[in-house]
């Protein structure tokens, strides 16, 4: 098996310290971006489910997922600018706290932390943009902006039904004592996953999914 992943716990020294940090990286971007927005942030993903996982057979580590949200409610920057005012913001600190330069991927900037002499990534950080609101109809809805690589644009786009569906599976798996089957699922979906643009949020997603299509949700 081309993988060999694990849980680690969001208390472990390692992870904790690098949770820790990040924290104060992303202080030090809201006081660099002050005078254009403000933003708040979030942390979601496997840390803040306590799913966080490491793989023991390659050179990837383990990864934080945040929220951002910016507070442009004037609507006076563009998609583009916003994004591009947060990468240029974190690459003005993200060195002080030994992280590369921030990528600019489709749904996300990204930051690493490395282990050059052993080429090994310690650890990295998603941070997507996002804008919740309520619709016309009353609900909650959220919206991100994404990079259209291949037209070089940016736009916000809505999130896909499944985002909408996967807390009411998540749960009505917990209601039913499913929760440590599909942590198990899981991580056997991540040990076969051999394509690198599926990232963990999707395996998550499928692995509920799953769960729940065997003990009938549907």
């Amino acid at each position: 098996m081309k993988h060999d992943f694990y849980y680690i716990s969001k208390k472990d020294p390692v992870v904790a310290e690098a949770y820790s940090n990040i924290l104060c990286l992303i202080h030090e971007v809201q006081d660099f971006v002050r005078r254009k927005f403000t933003f708040q942030y979030t942390i979601v993903g496997s840390y803040k489910r306590n799913m966080i996982t490491y793989d023991a057979k390659s050179n990837v580590g383990y990864d934080f997922d945040f929220n951002i949200e910016v507070n442009d409610d004037d609507q006076e920057y563009t998609a583009k600018e916003i994004k591009n005012i947060l990468q240029v913001a974190f690459n003005k600190v993200v060195g002080k706290y030994g992280y590369d330069y921030a990528e600019d991927s489709t749904r996300v900037l990204t930051i690493k932390r490395k282990d050059r002499r052993r080429s090994r990534i310690l650890h990295s950080c998603d941070f997507a943009i996002v804008n919740n609101y309520i619709d016309e109809d009353g609900y909650e809805c959220q919206e991100y902006i994404r990079h259209n690589k291949k037209q070089k644009t940016y736009s916000w786009c809505e999130q896909p039904d499944g985002y909408y569906r996967l807390p009411e599976k998540i749960e009505w798996v917990k209601e039913h004592d499913l929760w440590q089957e599909m942590r198990q699922v899981y991580i056997d979906m991540k040990d076969r996953n051999e394509d690198p643009n599926v990232h963990s949020r999707s395996v998550f997603a499928c692995a509920v999914h799953q769960i729940c299509q065997q003990y009938g949700f549907y």
